[in-house]
C-alpha cells in the first residue's frame, strides 16, 4: 500500500519557481508511475505530468511544456515537480497521484490513479 504526501508549494510571483515534492511511503514505491494533477477553482483537475515506474518514459500537459519538469528519486521515495516561469494561470491546488504500473506507457487520465494525495496550494500573483 502507497501512501502519498505533497509538500512545496506557496505563494509566487510571475515568472518565478517552485519545486513541489511528494513523499511516498511503501516498499513498492519503485513499481509504481506517478503523476501530478491540478484544480482550479471552478474547474476540473487536469493532468499536468507524469513518469513511468523506471523514470524512463514522461509526459506533459501543453500548458507547461519547457516550465514543468517531472522526475523521481527511487531511493527517497519521493517524486518532484520542478515548477519555473510560473503564470498566474498555474494557481491551483497540485496533487500527487499513483498508480502500480510497470510499463512505460504515462496515463493523463485521473482515472488511471488509484492512489492521490491530500493536494498543497500554489498561488502565483501578478
Amino acid at each position: 500500500q502507497v501512501q502519498l504526501v505533497e509538500s512545496g508549494g506557496g505563494l509566487v510571483q510571475a515568472g518565478g519557481s517552485l519545486r513541489l515534492s511528494c513523499a511516498a511511503s511503501g516498499r513498492t514505491f519503485s513499481r509504481y508511475a506517478m503523476g501530478w494533477f491540478r484544480q482550479a477553482p471552478g474547474k476540473e483537475r487536469e493532468f499536468v505530468a507524469g513518469i513511468s515506474w523506471s523514470g524512463g518514459s514522461t509526459s506533459s500537459a501543453d500548458s507547461v511544456k519547457g516550465r514543468f519538469t517531472i522526475s523521481r528519486d527511487i531511493a527517497k521515495n519521493t517524486a518532484y515537480l520542478q515548477m519555473n516561469s510560473l503564470k498566474p494561470e498555474d494557481t491551483a491546488v497540485y496533487y500527487c497521484a499513483a498508480v502500480r504500473s510497470v510499463i512505460a506507457v504515462v496515463s493523463s487520465r485521473t482515472s488511471s490513479y488509484d492512489k492521490w494525495g491530500q493536494g498543497t496550494q500554489v498561488t502565483v500573483s501578478s
